[in-house]
């Protein structure tokens, strides 16, 4: 197995991030030659997790475990695989979702990384997101009415990119335009210990980390304060410090909580 440092993991800006936006991107992080190799597989109908040997190694290198364990710690628990093929010129898109959002954990999370073997251009239907959107629980097929939303994204990448996204995240596929089968390999995994202080928490209640907390998602409307609310009470879980306060004008502290 790959060893990981403290400089694996992710750094408490980056954290703080994740709790504001709800996922994650790296962009072409994958070595090229180990992009090639799980394209191949997945061409070749191989690119599954309990066939492929190529993927594994796309999640054994330190930096995609350090990653991980910053996430869902030193024992993650395997949920499902899937890679997601969406063929040329594929007019169709999927509606929102959110995947397996019956839990009934008031902090704690799953991850799903998503991993592109190949570029991603727009044109392609990479994954459609909406930042912002793992704080509002909701029943999966739920949001499937809702539609162009502002503020959503696309997971538009090069080789080598994956996402690591909080389950609770609103997202859906986008039609393929191109000439080119679109590959995306999706693997949730659960933690299996609390996820409290997993990440390199050096700095995390500076002013550069709280800041971030300051960001504004527009679709939020005049609820942003409230959704502030909740990043600051995942923010206590995941650093592990039940009295740090990064709500708007230190609302949680105010009020006791």
């Amino acid at each position: 197995m790959a060893e990981v440092t403290r400089e694996d993991l992710l750094t408490a800006k980056q954290m703080a991030q994740f709790c504001v936006d709800g996922y994650l991107a790296f962009d072409a992080f994958v070595p090229e030659e180990l992009n090639k190799a799980v394209y191949a597989e997945q061409v070749a109908g191989n690119g599954y997790w309990d066939k492929g040997t190529a993927i594994r190694e796309v999640f054994d290198l330190p930096k995609v475990k350090g990653i991980l364990q910053s996430l869902v710690g030193l024992y993650p628990i395997y949920d499902h695989s899937a890679l997601h093929i969406v063929g040329p010129h594929h007019r169709d898109g999927q509606i929102y979702h959110a995947d397996s959002i019956i839990d009934a954990r008031p902090y704690a999370f799953d991850i799903q990384a998503m991993y592109f073997s190949h570029d991603v251009p727009k044109e392609s239907g990479p994954t459609l997101i909406l930042p912002g959107s793992h704080l509002r629980r909701t029943s999966n097929l739920s949001i499937g009415r809702y539609k162009n939303i502002v503020g959503q994204k696309q997971l538009i990448g090069k080789a080598g990119t994956i996402a690591f996204l909080h389950q609770a995240i609103w997202h859906c596929a986008q039609p393929n335009q191109t000439d080119n089968t679109r590959y995306m390999f999706k693997l949730r995994l659960r933690a299996g210990q609390e996820q409290r202080g997993l990440f390199n928490t050096d700095g995390y209640n500076d002013p550069e980390v709280r800041r971030v907390f300051n960001a504004h998602h527009p679709w939020h409307g005049e609820e942003s304060r409230a959704e502030n609310v909740m990043r600051a009470k995942l923010w206590r879980y995941v650093s592990g410090d039940d009295r740090v306060d990064v709500s708007f004008e230190g609302v949680l502290t105010r009020m006791h909580i």
